[in-house]
């Protein structure tokens, strides 16, 4: 970051300071807000994050990102840093990734169709585009956007080539009766009155709860999956995640778990932050870039010694 101290004409400039001279050797990218329309013709806003060095002649792998609403955020600056537990946007752009952010806006009863209603519309708008490389497409999501991450990919049949959800919620059926293990608070609030917005108690909806859940749809997956479900985590029940591994692994689709013992619903030990960091990127490397598969993929191995 250059500080530059110029005169009122703006044609003499010196220089007074070079701060953090490193930030020179990223590739921070360029973000820019676009808009388009959802599959039910409402307009929609979302954040675009491109390469630093873009070149519209070549084509590049794209990672779809999401929770809630994003574009406000489009002056967020993020520095460069091992993952709590989404991916890092000038970290993947740096690496030669596009990373589109979409808007999603919701009603009452059906999160699941709506998180499609928003988010499959952008991305079939972008991949227009001939820089987007439409065969490497991939999804990312935690908590609340890794249950929107499981279930597109019951929707999607091979449009995403590698998808990666932190704490979903997989089994809305199972997770009502449950509680938020760090309040002791139970989560039926979450799907009556909450973020789940399904609006009903099970009882008087039980359809809601079964068309909303992404393990009802898992033979319809075709897309590998990566799932982060940590034993510490006090708002998603782990059990969701293995739930999900355990109906995929049984159906035999691609499909790993990642659990952190001890740890939280985002990554709070360091070295568990920068394991998932380099296990996320040998993951989207191997299905958006061709890169060969890592030991852990083929093997299975343990998390690094974090004591």
């Amino acid at each position: 970051m250059r500080f530059d101290r110029i005169q009122n004409n703006f044609k003499n400039i010196n220089i007074v300071s070079n701060v953090n001279p490193q930030q020179n050797e990223y590739l921070w990218g360029n973000v820019e807000l676009i808009k388009w329309r959802a599959f039910d013709g409402k307009e929609l806003e979302g954040l675009l994050y491109k390469p630093e060095n873009f070149d519209s002649t070549k084509t590049y792998p794209m990672i779809t990102y999401f929770y809630e609403l994003n574009s406000n955020e489009i002056f967020r600056h993020y520095s460069v840093k091992p993952s709590r537990s989404v991916i890092n946007f000038t970290f993947y752009t740096s690496n030669g990734y596009i990373i589109f952010v979409p808007d999603v806006k919701y009603g009452k009863g059906h999160p699941g169709n709506d998180a499609y209603n928003c988010i499959i519309s952008g991305v079939k708008e972008l991949i227009k585009n001939n820089w987007i490389d439409k065969n490497h497409l991939g999804l990312q999501g935690q908590s609340w956007g890794g249950y929107q991450v499981a279930y597109l990919i019951t929707r999607t049949d091979t449009m995403f080539a590698a998808a990666m959800a932190g704490a979903p919620v997989s089994n809305m059926t199972s997770a009502y009766g449950g509680i938020r293990w760090e309040s002791g608070q139970g989560r039926m609030f979450q799907y009556e009155k909450g973020q789940s917005r399904i609006g009903y108690n099970i009882w008087d909806s039980l359809s809601l709860y079964i068309e909303n859940s992404p393990i009802f749809g898992a033979n319809k997956i075709k897309t590998p999956l990566l799932i982060m479900a940590n034993d510490g985590d006090g708002a998603v029940p782990w059990y969701q995640g293995i739930e999900f591994y355990m109906a995929l692994r049984r159906l035999e689709k691609p499909a790993w778990l990642l659990n952190y013992n001890g740890d939280e619903h985002n990554l709070s030990k360091r070295p568990n932050m920068l394991d998932l960091s380099i296990r996320m990127k040998d993951f989207f490397d191997h299905y958006l870039k061709d890169s060969p598969a890592p030991e852990w993929m083929e093997k299975g191995r343990d998390a690094i010694n974090n004591k």
